[in-house]
């Protein structure tokens, strides 16, 4: 990549690479995102190189290897263009057929298509497939167009050309009020107007100021910034070389979990690229502004995604919160006013610059505009991650794009917002999904995780799973989140044990309200969320717990007993013979019975039992 130092030359370098390539020529674009690294996509890159050049198509057919393309659940996946033929879950063993079949004859290898599990269609085209046809990926789309460590794909879709437009063609506070007059929203969690921090760290008292990338995502289930960052790091670059412009910053960092080594990978090629390319560091493109970024790897601790914790990591001090009476935009890294913003936040702002605010804010409702991108996981067919309007519906989110729940069985909730987040049930279902309407029925948007559950969930115990992981995860500086996270933890556990007393549901919110208005930073506040929100909505089910000592969904094993129907057993022996620990006795033939002292509660029998003659009581 030669070095470009004014915006002509770097329109000039972009054109000459569109000249280049051929629109038309077939490419395949095969997905090595981290969930298709795991299926072996890498294998899957190395058996199409193979097989192009034996077939004499070297040259004729090109080969990209793109960052997740969203649809994780389906991997590997393999998307041929021009026509953007889909081919999901694809194998070492069907790459000479796709060759042979598609790339040389044209022919569609049907058993590799998307068939969509409740209707049974099936899908030739990506854009024909409902998991896609069904979103709005602006941010996110482009993922599965380029190569995440070239540049040059890069260039070829229009990046850095937002950039220059706001270099060459605006002022800075010009900018600030783009976004502003955009509505942007952080995407971190707390749904901050982005453009106002913009201008209150613009406006800060100081010479020196500081822009950040907040990518340390650590919600359980949630990748949506792990997988922008691996999948198309310019885009985020691109919006800090923004901010830092408009806020008159010649310095950033992005913070990035130690755990997302593709990501921190593709971050380091990137910024090496732009280097070379004269798009960072002293005078860019001949403009008179400098801008530089590092990387500062974290150690994965959840606190830390909390922004004056992130502060104190990057300076080397334990990553604990500090009160927020003196915000980062006037005192944050080292003192120095410093701006934050998560990486979809940072992604969104070249759209923004290069579209306008006002095609932007055409999309989304009155008070949360733009896209969401969401990491729908747990009791639904389509998991992976999917870019919505604001204001779309929980039902159009789960049944339309996630294709509903497996197995015919029952949906029963939805939890938003990572661990910290409430659990919405079936009744709320065609609600809006936006920052005021999730925060209105005791959730929150969070940075986007969003984990389906059916009528097999015990809602107790899902609140235990979150505040266990809370507990953990707690910094331990305020008394009322480490002391309030490790009571709940023990109350719940009591009544998931049996152990479960009147008036234990009356504390856990008389704990939940002390924690929210008493903590020191989000983590506690929010931390009563899953409790308060399962027990405002499912408060029969903690009450089943505690005055029947019984769990409804089967869960808890402490409150369940297996036991077998004789009048459906058919004495077929397999949960004898399944049982891991002999508890099961009975003739062939003949009825089987369980030794309730001996059984440990695996579920093993109801598992391999093909009469459902396993009852749980």
């Amino acid at each position: 990549m030669r070095r470009v130092n004014s915006q002509q030359e770097l329109e000039a370098l972009r054109e000459e690479i569109r000249k280049a390539r051929d629109p038309n020529q077939a490419l395949v674009t095969i997905c090595t995102g981290t969930g298709c690294h795991a299926y072996g996509c890498m294998n899957i890159v190395s058996a199409f190189k193979r097989e192009i050049e034996k077939a004499g198509l070297s040259g004729k057919v090109g080969i990209r290897t793109t960052g997740c393309h969203g649809f994780c659940e389906r991997g590997p996946l393999v998307v041929i263009y021009p026509k953007r033929i889909f081919y999901q879950r694809v194998q070492m063993d069907d790459v000479a057929e796709i060759v042979n079949e598609t790339l040389k004859n044209d022919k569609i290898i049907d058993r590799l298509l998307y068939t969509h599990p409740m209707t049974e269609e099936v899908a030739i085209f990506e854009p024909d497939v409902p998991f896609y046809g069904l979103q709005k990926r602006i941010i996110f789309g482009n993922n599965g167009l380029i190569d995440p460590t070239s540049l040059e794909d890069y260039l070829s879709i229009g990046g850095y050309a937002a950039f220059a437009k706001a270099l060459f063609s605006m002022k800075p506070e010009e900018v600030v009020e783009e976004v502003k007059k955009s509505g942007l929203r952080g995407r971190g969690g707390g749904g901050f107007p982005t453009g106002r921090k913009w201008e209150s760290c613009r406006n800060a008292k100081g010479d020196k100021k500081y822009v950040i990338c907040n990518a340390d995502e650590g919600d359980p289930g949630a990748y949506m910034d792990r997988s922008l960052l691996e999948g198309n790091p310019h885009s985020v670059l691109e919006g800090m070389l923004i901010g830092a412009y408009a806020i008159g910053s010649d310095e950033g960092y992005i913070y990035v979990r130690n755990e997302y080594p593709l990501a921190v990978k593709h971050a380091e090629i990137a910024i090496a690229a732009l280097k070379e390319a004269g798009l960072l560091g002293d005078n860019i493109l001949g403009s008179g502004f400098s801008f530089d970024i590092h990387i500062n790897r974290g150690g994965g601790a959840f606190v830390c995604g909390e922004s004056t914790a992130l502060v104190a990591s990057i300076e080397g001090r334990v990553g604990e919160p500090r009160s927020k009476y003196i915000h980062l935009s006037e005192s944050g890294l080292w003192g120095k006013p410093t701006n934050l913003n998560n990486v979809e936040t940072w992604a969104n702002v070249p759209v923004i610059i290069d579209k306008g605010a006002d095609w932007y804010s055409q999309i989304g409702t009155e008070g949360s505009k733009g896209t969401k991108i969401f990491s729908l996981v747990g009791k639904v067919n389509n998991t992976g991650l999917v870019e919505v309007p604001m204001g779309i519906t929980l039902r159009e989110i789960i049944f339309d794009i996630g294709g509903g729940v497996p197995g015919g069985k029952k949906f029963k909730a939805v939890q938003t917002g990572g661990p910290s987040g409430g659990c919405i049930p079936e009744s709320l279902i065609d609600m809006p999904v936006d920052f005021d309407k999730l925060k209105e029925v005791g959730s929150m948007m969070g940075s986007g995780g969003m984990i389906v559950m059916d009528e097999t969930t015990c809602m107790v115990d899902v609140a235990k799973y979150f505040v266990d992981f809370l507990k953990g995860e707690s910094c331990g500086k305020c008394t009322p989140c480490r002391e309030g996270l490790l009571r709940m933890s023990q109350i719940l556990a009591d009544i998931t044990e049996g152990r479960g007393r009147e008036g234990d549901i009356e504390l856990l919110e008389e704990l939940g309200v002390v924690m929210k208005d008493a903590s020191l930073c989000g983590l506690g506040q929010t931390a009563p969320n899953p409790v308060l929100s399962t027990i405002k909505y499912f408060r029969d089910e903690y009450e089943a717990h505690i005055k029947e000592k019984r769990c409804p969904a089967g869960v808890c094993k402490a409150l369940i007993t297996y036991e077998i129907d004789p009048d459906k057993c058919t004495g077929c022996g397999a949960c004898k013979r399944n049982c891991p620990v002999d508890c099961i006795s009975g003739e062939k033939k003949e009825p089987h019975t369980i030794d309730q002292s001996k059984c440990i509660k695996c579920g093993t029998c109801k598992d391999v039992c093909k009469f459902d003659a396993v009852t749980v009581k």
